[in-house]
């Protein structure tokens, strides 16, 4: 088992679960914690996030405990009723999200009979058990989900028809979670849905209230936010479906029609749907064809992402820019079982035949992985498959420097580009994707 990773691609289960609770709608995410993580996660996780540092009841501008060293030793659960109180009276919310850091867990504070007899008195307050050492933002990510499956959606809401619930796209750990979200809100929209995303602007809180009403539950992911589907049907009895992200056309397509034929959308609408969707993208690629054949664009490329990203955009280069992902590093700490699991989804794709898909954590790791299949030649890097691309993180780019190689980074930690609104989903997303890559590369030349 691996004891420590250099230059983590994650934050801690507290971090992944402020950046969840503080998207949810009209909500005030309260940290039961010590003075040093709201810092930690401002900077470090959300300034890695394309620089998304504030927000409202984001960054620094949340309610904390602070937990000093009179709460360690006597407990904080005081010190949290005095936060909730004042935080009640000051902040404007319609949810208050408590969130436990290491020191209240570990010293033992009664955080859920504290947000119980809020609860009993009619105030809107949730917790979720979040400490650090419990696991990483993913983790953190999918204990909010549960929180509000279990305490915001409302039971036995009368079934609707053209409703769906999508969730997988966690937060600050998808740089472009705004975009994303939106993008796969427009392609269910083709096929006649209303969606329901749980997170961003479009999301509002009766709307999570009512998610127990939708057909299907559609999880962006294979790993994250599966055993929260699950929870949501054992309590709800709506079904769920997981799904690539689907990024550019050839994901959208597959989209479309896996989710179509789930909610016995007609296959003719699909088709047509798909047709119109695609001959609109390629009136946008054909000026930028002749010029893409003049610079022989085409690239070998080396992927570096989580379990959502890697593959995706693996499939992304080799089906819409035909490129060939020779390389593909999936950063996840995984269980053997949900590793084996991923690598079954990737066997019978034809078009990348001789991809290389491994598991690997670590900055230096990586460097390693990527040396052994372009190795040294006269102390510098060299191989039959030139020239290279490296689609990953900020923490790539030093790997990109030492082969030589263009870089976009996409994949969290992305410190080196702003995001605000930007997205990769869908037949538009994938045309910003492609987009970036071509100007990522000409800016190397």
């Amino acid at each position: 088992m691996l004891s420590s990773i250099e230059s983590p691609r994650w934050t801690c289960a507290l971090g992944g679960a402020l950046a969840a609770a503080a998207a949810l709608p009209r909500t005030i995410p309260v940290m039961h914690s010590g003075p040093g993580c709201a810092a930690n996660f401002a900077w470090t996780q959300n300034g890695a996030a394309g620089l998304q540092v504030a927000g409202r009841c984001a960054g620094l501008s949340f309610p904390a405990t602070n937990m000093q060293e009179g709460e360690i030793v006597f407990g904080g659960a005081e010190r949290l009723h005095e936060q909730l109180r004042h935080t009640l009276q000051i902040m404007d919310g319609d949810l208050y999200f408590v969130l436990t850091g290491c020191i209240p867990e570990v010293i033992g504070d009664d955080v859920e009979s504290v947000v119980s007899g809020y609860a009993a008195a009619g105030k809107p307050v949730i917790m979720a058990s979040t400490a650090g050492f419990k696991g990483n933002s993913y983790f953190g990510y999918e204990q909010v989900l549960k929180a509000v499956f279990q305490k915001i959606v409302r039971p036995g809401s009368a079934a609707k028809r053209n409703l769906v619930n999508i969730w997988g796209i966690p937060p600050m750990m998808d740089v472009f979670w705004r975009g994303n979200l939106r993008g796969v809100e427009e392609l269910l929209g083709l096929l006649g849905f209303r969606v329901n995303t749980f997170f961003g602007g479009q999301a509002s809180l009766p709307s999570i209230a009512n998610a127990a009403a939708a057909r299907l539950n559609i999880v962006l992911s294979d790993v994250y936010g599966v055993e929260a589907a699950e929870l949501f049907r054992d309590i709800h009895g709506v079904d769920f479906i997981t799904s690539p992200l689907p990024l550019g056309a050839a994901a959208s397509d597959r989209f479309l029609r896996r989710i179509g034929r789930r909610l016995e959308v007609p296959a003719k609408k699909i088709e047509t749907i798909i047709q119109r969707e695609n001959k609109r993208r390629y009136d946008y690629l054909e000026p930028i064809i002749d010029v893409y054949n003049d610079m022989e664009a085409q690239r070998y490329a080396i992927v570096i992402g989580d379990a959502n990203y890697a593959c995706a955009l693996a499939d992304f280069l080799a089906e819409d820019m035909g490129w060939l992902p020779e390389l593909t590093v999936i950063t996840d700490v995984l269980a053997d079982d949900i590793k084996a699991g991923l690598l079954r989804q990737r066997e019978g794709r034809s078009l990348i035949p001789a991809q290389k898909i491994i598991f690997r954590s670590g900055s230096r790791e990586i460097l390693e992985a990527a040396a052994d299949d372009w190795t040294p030649s006269n102390g510098r890097y060299s191989k039959r498959s030139q020239p290279v691309f490296v689609l990953g993180s900020s923490l790539d780019r030093n790997l990109a420097q030492t082969l030589g190689a263009g870089h976009l980074s996409v994949s969290f930690p992305v410190s080196n580009r702003a995001v605000l609104n930007r997205g990769y989903t869908g037949y538009g997303g994938g045309l910003l994707l492609m987009e970036d890559v071509i100007s990522a590369f000409i800016l190397a030349r």
